[in-house]
């Protein structure tokens, strides 16, 4: 069987969720390490080592480090900088380094724990005003606005766990 490509469904835009909405994402991006944690637990060596189409388990977990920690940085930059470029990374080169093919997953799932509590915090003491900020992303040539980029990282986490879901379910016997 064929992994699908987006186990958690195709990202959907919300250029404007509502308060009440805000505040669901942000509590998922909140528990998403306990949940990313669940889902690896267990694992041994040779599972973690498995590919779900071009990453393995051990790459989703780092990627998923990588990748946030990127998305906080342009949070923070969006709210104290006037409508900042962001800095785009090699996704695809950064999971071939030695860090992401070879570490124990626990480094970035430690990261990721303080990571997303920073995160949410820095989420929750934001107005309005401040979801309206935004920043401009070179490679696609537009500007995202935070509050759409609070619904992008919440459904990023998703989509990467449902991938490791997906192997435990089909590959790892559940």
């Amino acid at each position: 069987m064929t992994p699908p490509d987006n186990p958690a469904g195709p990202y959907t835009p919300d250029p404007n969720p509502s308060a009440a909405r805000r505040a669901e994402l942000i509590a998922e991006i909140e528990q998403f390490p306990a949940k990313l944690r669940g889902l690896v637990a267990g694992l041994t060596p040779t599972q973690l080592d498995t590919k779900y189409k071009n990453w393995t388990v051990r790459q989703i977990v780092h990627h998923l480090a990588d990748s946030h920690t990127n998305g906080y940085v342009r949070t923070k930059l969006t709210l104290t900088e006037d409508r900042p470029t962001i800095k785009p990374y090699d996704e695809t080169r950064w999971s071939a380094l030695p860090d992401a093919t070879g570490l124990d997953p626990e480094v970035s799932l430690r990261l990721l724990d303080s990571l997303h509590a920073r995160w949410a915090a820095v989420w929750r003491a934001m107005g309005d005003a401040d979801f309206a900020r935004e920043y401009v992303h070179p490679e696609f040539g537009k500007a995202f606005r935070l509050a759409e980029v609070l619904g992008l990282y919440a459904w990023h986490g998703r989509h990467h766990a449902a991938m490791i879901a997906w192997l435990r379910a089909n590959r790892f016997g559940g």
